[in-house]
């Protein structure tokens, strides 16, 4: 058996859609199911069971036999958190827990990190491996903390000897793609601007507070998810290839791009206004983010990502312009 914490979330259940077609082992997953849009987003495939997160220790002393490899996507991805002992429980201790356990029972993790790791990006956007250059980085919020703090645990306790028999932590960049509704105000842009496209004719973009950068020409490594999935199942295919890795396409993007790309997808003229960006984010607010792609190329994986415009265009026509908008 696989399973995939998280699963019902957005990322993961891009993960647990392709698993199931694939049809390589039963699936089960774990999460919680607090939204009807995450029930909506398994509705599709058939998973061995659901249980929830808390029970997943139990559920592990009766099945763990039978697992072969978890894929860890579960977490508390809210980056406005502030609650320090509610994220050090469920994004660091609970991930640390399921690390040992799967170094005890020889089974394979694959786990969530994510590109908040690298804060306002001062020091760069490489996967290096090395504990000091990962400890040099200095997130913005909790949730990046935590993850950080997650692939500093597990590096070095690879280091060490306490290992799974695979691991690999994926730094995610700016995802997009179906079954991300239940996220909120922690949707895609890609999901705002249709929104907005469809009920005013136009979108709103951040006005540039940096000289260096013109209105909407904020820069972003935008992802579609179904890269991320094609990444993850290939990391399943390679049991040798273990670290933590950069999940992005290598070429960032600005915002006004994302726009144009999904007025040509929806068929309608460009109109974009600027908006001035928030006083209370505007200073620590990112201007660049790319991921360095060199290590995950270097391992093997050699896909070439998905296009902007080309993964914009599926995005909006064959899920969010349709009826259902889950995979």
């Amino acid at each position: 058996m696989i399973v995939v914490t998280g699963g019902a979330g957005f990322i993961g259940s891009n993960l647990v859609a392709e698993l199931c077609a694939r049809g390589d082992a039963p699936v089960v997953v774990c999460d919680w199911m607090d939204a009807p849009e995450k029930s909506a987003n398994l509705g599709k495939h058939r998973v061995e069971a659901q249980i929830e997160p808390g029970e997943l220790w139990g559920w592990l002393d009766e099945h763990g036999d039978a697992v072969t490899a978890i894929f860890h996507m579960g977490a508390s991805s809210s980056t406005v958190e502030t609650n320090v002992d509610f994220i050090l429980d469920t994004n660091l201790d609970y991930s640390l827990r399921l690390w040992r356990w799967c170094a005890s029972n020889d089974v394979r993790l694959i786990y969530a990190s994510s590109a908040a790791t690298y804060g306002d990006g001062a020091n760069g956007f490489v996967d290096d491996n090395d504990p000091a250059a990962l400890a040099s980085l200095k997130p913005l919020n909790l949730y990046g903390w935590s993850k950080m703090a997650f692939d500093l645990n597990a590096i070095t306790l690879a280091h060490a000897g306490v290992q799974p028999p695979q691991w690999a932590g994926l730094k995610f960049f700016n995802v997009y793609g179906p079954n991300e509704y239940h996220k909120g105000g922690q949707r895609s842009l890609v999901v705002q601007l249709f929104q907005q496209i469809s009920d005013a004719g136009g979108a709103r973009l951040f006005r540039s507070h940096h000289p260096d950068y013109e209105d909407g020409g904020q820069l972003r490594d935008f992802v579609w998810v179904g890269d991320c999935v094609d990444i993850m199942l290939w990391l399943f295919d390679n049991p040798k290839v273990n670290g933590v890795y950069n999940v992005g396409t290598g070429r960032a993007r600005s915002f006004a791009d994302l726009a144009r790309a999904c007025f040509t997808a929806m068929g309608q003229a460009e109109n974009i206004d600027y908006i001035d960006t928030p006083a209370n984010i505007r200073a620590h607010y990112q201007y660049f983010t790319q991921a360095d792609m060199t290590r995950l190329r270097a391992a093997g994986y050699a896909t070439p990502p998905t296009a902007l415009e080309d993964g914009v265009r599926r995005y909006i026509q064959d899920y969010l312009s349709t009826n259902d908008a889950h995979r």
